[in-house]
């Protein structure tokens, strides 16, 4: 017998995208898709341009949900953040769908793409890497961070580039880790070390799965410690969490860091680039290179004391 979903339709402020897919995925969503403007582009957009108010998102449920019981867990779970982040919501629309029409709408969304020496591929694709390149497999229907939204591409992109620049094998650290890409990616390109910590446990064992899916469970150890328990010392520090996040962080994160190390900030849009530029004036940083994509901005520092 065909499986049947519940697509639910709705749309949300920019600034709260990343806390209803986590709310979603908390309800019981087997996958959440993310609209975003200029998806496949690779133009870098105008700093000053206007980002979007708000985001068009998909979630998926069972079809054995009561609908009129779910749209109502729905508002309740929304209903906090409605008063922390003011704008444009929707009401939740439920549209049902067959199981083959949702697998393969959700697939095209995934395509296999290359950073410098890395390949990051779906589960499903079958890629052959080319002499010298490494390869990332991901299922995003295990969890968000397939590295094709916006800041993760960005933080890929810096993260490739500065381990390429290391002279020794760097410990790192990934404030956030998600579906785990980023600590992923830094231990498959010959890290000595990595953390990965996030304030999810969901999100820990899930990094943890693909981790071992990718062979490299023995190297990054995946935490829900604070950041504050984490040491110190880390060549390069990763934060792809929202600006206020990294703003009340900085201290930490800062401290983290060696003498010289890097940080790589993003999950930030472009329209917050100067609250984090404000929150981490105060320290000992050389910097920011900025870097765009989309609506969204990375900001890498070096410590220089």
């Amino acid at each position: 017998m065909e499986q049947k979903w519940l697509e639910i339709h709705i749309s949300v402020p920019a600034a709260a995208v990343d806390l209803v897919c986590h709310e979603l995925a908390a309800l019981g969503s087997t996958g959440v898709q993310v609209f975003e403007r200029k998806l496949d582009t690779f133009v870098v957009p105008d700093p000053e341009a206007d980002a979007p108010d708000t985001y068009p998102l998909q979630a998926y449920f069972a079809a054995t949900e009561d609908q009129a019981e779910l749209a109502q867990r729905i508002s309740e779970a929304l209903a906090p953040l409605h008063a922390a982040f003011p704008g444009n919501w929707s009401d939740p629309r439920m549209v049902p769908v067959a199981g083959d029409d949702w697998a393969e709408g959700w697939k095209q969304h995934f395509p296999v793409f290359r950073v410098g020496g890395l390949v990051v591929r779906p589960s499903w694709e079958e890629v052959t890497p080319a002499s010298g390149e490494v390869l990332v497999t991901l299922d995003p229907g295990m969890a968000f961070g397939t590295g094709t939204h916006g800041t993760t591409r960005l933080c890929l992109e810096v993260l490739v580039e500065t381990l390429a620049a290391q002279e020794n094998a760097p410990r790192v650290l990934d404030v956030g880790t998600g579906s785990g890409i980023l600590a992923i990616a830094a231990a498959v390109l010959g890290a000595a070390q990595v953390v990965a910590c996030d304030i999810d446990e969901e999100a820990c064992r899930v990094a943890a799965e693909n981790a071992a899916a990718n062979g490299v469970a023995d190297a990054i150890e995946i935490t829900v410690r604070p950041l504050e328990e984490l040491g110190s010392g880390f060549d390069i520090v990763l934060a792809n969490i929202l600006a206020e996040e990294n703003v009340r962080l900085a201290a930490e994160l800062v401290a983290r860091l060696t003498s010289g190390g890097t940080l790589i900030l993003s999950g930030i849009l472009q329209e917050k680039e100067a609250l984090v530029r404000k929150g981490f004036a105060p320290f000992a940083l050389a910097g920011p290179q900025v870097s765009y994509r989309d609506e969204w901005v990375c900001l890498t520092y070096r410590r220089v004391g």
